[in-house]
């Protein structure tokens, strides 16, 4: 059996996390936790996420909770997960990162100390999403140089960062397909006069609205046809069965960090 503490239990992803753990008889939630000042401090964890209760009360820090687990699942903000990557770090604790938006610095230092443990980090976990990152290094690669590459991503209305992370790492994926650098040729908003489109840039696109889980567009177009590559996610629970099943996978590799591609066995 596998413990878990989940972090920002009473948050959206949090809930379902919480859901399909219940669902799952090879692992248990062991610990929960919140920020200090978040309401739901001290409730029960499964009676926030609406599975009755589970005697797990959610906690106001990961310190609090400390020892309780093998594996920290974490889909909170970029500079929540690197103080708790830290901690983790510090006490050998495997991880799960789902959290979007860590990019630059922050995705050196994170990358860098999930080395020292056994950690998954992806930006999404989804089985759906992780085919369609792989089929598009394939078509990149084949149609890349020819046709013009540009990503929509869709989400609900209360996401705070844009793009997705999901959109930027299909961004990186089919720039290294074609050997550009993206901070050179990444376009996020097209207005006004912008002259002809350049055979180099990649466009990532953002719209936002909603209830929308998330969708991702990825299009190719040449002359006279265009490829699309998409996936539609129709609630969260794809992207919380990703990170259990990362989780359980995760406990038994050795230190190192890994995405799910390598946790599905498709790299």
């Amino acid at each position: 059996m596998v413990n878990a503490i989940v972090a920002g239990a009473a948050g959206r992803m949090g809930k379902r996390i919480i859901h399909m753990i219940q669902q799952n008889p090879g692992i248990a939630l062991a610990g929960a936790f919140e920020h200090p000042e978040h309401p739901a401090v001290h409730k029960d964890a499964g009676e926030e996420a609406g599975t009755g209760n589970l005697g797990v009360e959610i906690a106001p820090s990961l310190d609090a909770v400390l020892g309780k687990g093998d594996v920290l699942i974490d889909f909170t903000t970029p500079a929540a997960t690197l103080e708790n990557l830290h901690i983790a770090v510090s006490r050998g604790l495997a991880m799960v990162i789902g959290t979007t938006g860590i990019q630059g610095g922050q995705l050196e230092e994170a990358r860098s100390l999930a080395e020292n443990i056994q950690c998954v980090m992806a930006p999404n976990m989804s089985v759906g999403v992780n085919v369609m990152f792989k089929m598009a290094k394939e078509m990149a690669r084949l149609l890349g140089k020819d046709y013009d590459m540009e990503i929509l991503e869709v989400h609900h209305r209360l996401k705070k960062d844009a793009p997705s992370g999901t959109a930027m790492h299909l961004a990186r994926i089919l720039a290294e397909a074609v050997g550009r650098d993206l901070e050179d040729v990444g376009v996020y908003e097209r207005k006004g006069q912008i002259g002809e489109r350049t055979n180099e840039e990649i466009g990532i696109q953002t719209w936002r609205g909603g209830d929308i889980a998330g969708e991702h567009t990825l299009m190719f177009a040449g002359i006279g046809e265009r490829l699309e590559l998409i996936h539609r996610a129709h609630n969260r629970d794809n992207f919380a069965r990703g990170a259990v099943r990362a989780a359980l996978w995760v406990v038994e590799q050795p230190n190192g960090l890994y995405d799910m591609q390598d946790v599905l066995g498709i790299k």
